[in-house]
């Protein structure tokens, strides 16, 4: 991973800002701009270089992992290390103002801004500033998305256990451990987020985690999961049937699947992620089923299972190649069912490659 290059383009963006520095509180973008993996730390961009600071827990492991950042181990809160840090060399001469340093609003704490605040000296001022490391992380590079197909490919693997253990009687929790185990004996650090399995009337809520409820017959199973590998998340949703097919059902699940694929056909460089979200909608009104599709039609995936851009409604983001994100459209039918189908696609110019390979035809059990 070229860490210094992207610390580099982040101090072009505080420049472009108006930022003299920018304090990194938030662990993804931590780790996407220097490489550590801890789970504690704070990064310190300025203009002249990086200055990573971490207590004693974990120095031996950033000075393993960090690149293109100094370490320091900090014997007080890395936070009051920071701003002793920036008081004997950030300070900025007379006749140019204060020194401005960008914060993490959506990482730091009001309580946490106010302790930097009081630490600094006058000549400071905190501000909060605009998402420019998660802007970064948008556009994937070549090492980047060899990771999420080497996740993605994982992922969709443990759909064969999946298929194995579904039964009517089995506990959805069953069905969750056993995917979850299969995913660590493969390699996986985690899974993505808590396992989705939401079986019958259950299958009708978007976010069904797995439970204790027994999988009925007949109706659908919503299987939504995906895995940590080496960083990067996986995130793909299969619904399968159990019991007696009828005609309805059939013909809900592929009004879902041609929907999921108006979506992905709609994806190239150029478009808005608002135009993709569209196609999908679109295809679901022809079967009268489109004011049960409840979410937005997808999302980025990288360091994080969920990141910009948000592929929804009357957003005007543009596609640009390198981008990965999810096309998951839906259909819940409170009481009665839910049916969701997503893959993962990396953006090209001509369109996009799908890198969640399991097939989506109809699955009965």
């Amino acid at each position: 991973m070229d860490h210094p290059g992207r610390l580099k383009r982040l101090r072009e963006e505080l420049s472009r800002n108006r930022l003299d520095s920018l304090l990194v509180t938030h662990l993804p973008n931590i780790r996407y701009l220097s490489g550590f993996s801890g789970s504690a730390g704070v990064l310190l961009v300025v203009g002249a270089g990086a200055v990573f600071f971490v207590d004693g827990r974990y120095t031996a492991q950033a000075r393993s992992e960090v690149k293109g950042a100094r370490v320091v181990s900090a014997r007080q809160p890395p936070l009051l290390a920071v701003a002793e840090w920036l008081a004997k060399k950030g300070r900025r001469p007379r006749a140019k103002g204060s020194h401005v340093a960008g914060v993490e609003g959506e990482s730091l704490s009001v309580a946490a801004q106010k302790r930097l605040a009081d630490a600094l000296p006058s000549g400071f001022r905190l501000r909060q500033a605009p998402f420019l490391v998660e802007r970064l992380r948008m556009v994937k590079d070549a090492a980047e998305i060899e990771c999420i197909r080497k996740a993605a490919l994982l992922g969709a693997g443990l759909f064969d256990t999946t298929l194995k253990t579904i039964r009517a009687g089995v506990p959805e929790n069953e069905v969750a451990a056993e995917m979850e185990y299969a995913a660590r004996k493969a390699g996986a650090t985690a899974m993505s987020f808590e396992t989705i399995i939401a079986a019958g009337e259950r299958s009708a809520l978007p976010h069904g985690r797995a439970s204790d409820a027994r999988i009925p017959s007949p109706g659908f199973v919503v299987c939504d999961f995906g895995v940590i590998l080496a960083g990067y998340c996986s995130d793909m949703t299969r619904t399968v049937w159990v019991g007696k097919v009828s005609d309805e059902a059939r013909q809900t699940y592929e009004a879902v699947r041609e929907s999921q694929q108006a979506g992905l056909d709609a994806i190239r460089a150029g478009a808005t992620v608002g135009e993709v979200d569209q196609a999908a909608r679109k295809s679901l009104q022809k079967s009268g089923l489109a004011r049960y599709f409840t979410h937005s039609t997808g999302h980025g995936v990288g360091l994080e299972i969920h990141e910009a851009p948000k592929v929804a409604a009357g957003q005007q983001e543009v596609l640009v190649p390198g981008m990965v994100i999810t096309i998951e459209p839906g259909v819940y039918i409170p009481g009665k069912w839910g049916v969701r189908i997503e893959d993962m696609a990396v953006v090209t110019e001509a369109g996009c490659e799908v890198l969640t390979p399991t097939s989506k035809e109809f699955v009965a059990i």
